[in-house]
């Protein structure tokens, strides 16, 4: 290919990265209006709760190469978290939701720190049993989080009022989507500035070879505290918007099988890609939602769907797009 055509290619993908923003949030403001059901809108919503969830795995995952298998855990603690503040102590939703997710935050920093030293599946398994301790308390722990009887009642957030202007509300399923897809958008963009600054060079290096890494100077146990950090601190801002769309928390919505299913998104979408994870969540989420009339032949195709994309597309959807996208740009032979 001819260097005016790459130099041309190079501006194209870059004026495409500068309406990236522009364009989502188009789309975001546009899905309620076509689809307008309120289950349709439901769906919607918990695509964006994906989204978020996808996004902070794919950090700790993907960008720092920690396996974590036991990401429901931390979804839980800032739904629970969040809730009890609210219920109990009294606080108000927003700071709720900050303590929420600070309390999930400092689970994952907690973990962290002991298993700083793990990698691999050892690190899988760490966390996987972190997962089944958080869910077991969750259960068991009947006189504060109601065990399996479940928290009911948990309110939507309170409006906000902007003076002299409008007052927004979060009672029906669309001001609700509008509110979590924001805050998936403000996650994309603070995470994806930070992958794309030294921070994301270091993580990189750490999950290709640590000990090299190590040898250039990098603290990789505070690099890696710090990832899972963030990614659950994520975790848990997403579990307090859950409580609140769903209006009831049960354990069991925070058992370990959310963790394979997030796990599968971020794989399927592509690792260490910002757009794979958003790809991969909107998939997996809507792709069973899109079969159900088809009954139980729709875990059939579900499986089949996610076996055929990691045996010839190991890294995920974004593999295959930076695939068909070379192809375009280089033209006839």
């Amino acid at each position: 290919m001819s260097e005016a055509a790459l130099s041309a290619g190079g501006k194209r993908r870059i004026a495409a990265s500068d309406l990236a923003i522009p364009a989502a949030i188009c789309i975001i403001a546009a899905l309620p209006f076509f689809f307008t059901s309120s289950y349709w809108l439901s769906v919607l919503t918990l695509c964006a709760l994906n989204v978020v969830l996808a996004l902070g795995l794919n950090l700790i995952l993907g960008y720092a190469g920690q396996l974590n298998l036991g990401y429901s855990a931390f979804y839980g603690i800032g739904a629970y978290a969040a809730t009890l503040l609210i219920k109990l102590a009294g606080f108000e939703y927003w700071l709720a939701l900050l303590c929420g997710g600070l309390a999930a935050g400092i689970a994952g920093v907690g973990l962290a720190m002991f298993a700083v030293r793990l990698k691999g599946h050892y690190l899988g398994i760490a966390s996987l049993g972190f997962a089944l301790v958080t869910y077991e308390i969750l259960m068991n722990w009947v006189s504060l989080t109601q065990g399996p009887l479940g928290i009911y009642g948990v309110l939507p957030p309170p409006p906000i009022d902007i003076p002299g202007l409008v007052r927004i509300t979060f009672v029906g399923s669309r001001s609700f989507f509008y509110l979590v897809a924001a805050v998936a958008l403000v996650v994309y963009v603070l995470l994806n500035n930070l992958v794309r600054s030294p921070i994301g060079d270091n993580l990189r290096a750490i999950r290709e070879d640590e000990v090299s890494a190590a040898s250039l100077g990098i603290n990789t146990a505070a690099w890696k505290i710090f990832a899972f950090g963030i990614g659950s601190m994520i975790a848990g801002i997403a579990g307090c918007l859950y409580a609140s769309f769903v209006g009831t928390l049960v354990p069991d919505a925070f058992f370990i099988t959310e963790s394979f299913t997030l796990l599968a998104m971020v794989i399927v979408g592509g690792l260490a890609s910002m757009p794979g994870a958003v790809a991969g969540a909107i998939l997996l989420t809507v792709l069973p939602e899109a079969l159900r009339s088809i009954g139980d032949l729709r875990l059939v195709i579900f499986g089949l769907a996610m076996t055929l994309v990691v045996l010839f597309m190991p890294g995920g959807l974004m593999q295959a797009w930076d695939t068909l996208r070379a192809r375009r740009l280089r033209g006839p032979a």
